[in-house]
């Protein structure tokens, strides 16, 4: 059904929604940004008592957007509806009825790291690092995740992290706050234990704990504020900053 993606229910009570591209360090395509937004519609649709999200292989999560399609060339009118595509998946995730999982098997870097961000939980393996690293390339986050990490961490991290667009380690990420969870490698595909205390929980009580949580944050205002995030950094889009590192990048790995 899914080309980008994998999806699955398992008979413990929860779905996982795989980034299956991990030739291209599982980055988001415009066509992996549809297929995400029916997954987690598809999730919505069935009784579960959470959502993971992880990518595929061992190395990355997800290294963001694809620049085959989301490339330097756009205009900020194209870039902004590209960019509200995962804006409206984010949201998704924000808004989802149980609580959200995202299992960390690589490291993740820009949208990557918004994904991750919009997600109540974050568990990562060990040795992986993080990076909010979208204003070394001319922009600023472009999904909302930014404008959620402000609610996942210390707002003067958040703001330091962002314009230091530097990478971290998980350790260090978990001493902050956005990491809940490091799990040692030889561990990790033990998938059974890892979720074990998401399992052990009943349906009833996941919806009620979330929608606790979910009325804490605001998630209705937190939809604001991503649109302004995303109608900010199309105003970029077309920057000279932003297309000379995307050129680099291009040239460097091209």
């Amino acid at each position: 059904m899914y080309k980008t993606i994998q999806y699955e229910t398992f008979s413990e009570g929860y779905s996982m929604i795989t980034l299956n591209r991990p030739e291209k360090r599982n980055a988001v395509s415009n066509e992996m940004a549809q297929e995400l937004k029916e997954a987690i519609k598809q999730a919505r649709e069935t009784k579960i008592k959470f959502l993971v999200i992880t990518g595929a292989g061992d190395k990355v999560f997800c290294a963001g957007g694809d620049l085959k399609d989301l490339h330097g060339d756009l205009s900020p009118g194209d870039a902004f509806h590209q960019l509200y595509a995962m804006k409206e998946v984010l949201f998704d995730i924000v808004s989802f009825p149980v609580p959200t999982i995202c299992l960390l098997n690589g490291d993740a870097v820009g949208g990557g790291c918004e994904i991750a961000t919009s997600c109540d939980f974050r568990i990562a393996k060990e040795s992986t690092n993080f990076g909010f690293v979208q204003t070394k390339l001319g922009i600023t986050p472009g999904w909302g995740g930014g404008a959620l990490l402000y609610d996942k961490v210390h707002s003067s991290f958040a703001y330091y992290w962002l314009i230091e667009a530097e990478k971290y380690e998980a350790v260090y990420l978990k001493e902050k706050g956005w990491i809940h969870r490091i799990v040692p490698t030889e561990l990790w595909d033990d998938q059974t234990e890892v979720l074990s205390s998401y399992v052990s929980k009943s349906l009833a009580q996941m919806e009620i704990l979330s929608k606790q949580y979910k009325q804490k944050v605001g998630v209705l205002g937190l939809s604001a504020l991503m649109d302004d995030e995303v109608r900010n950094c199309s105003l970029l889009w077309d920057s000279k900053e932003h297309i000379d590192a995307v050129n680099r990048f291009l040239n460097k790995n091209g």
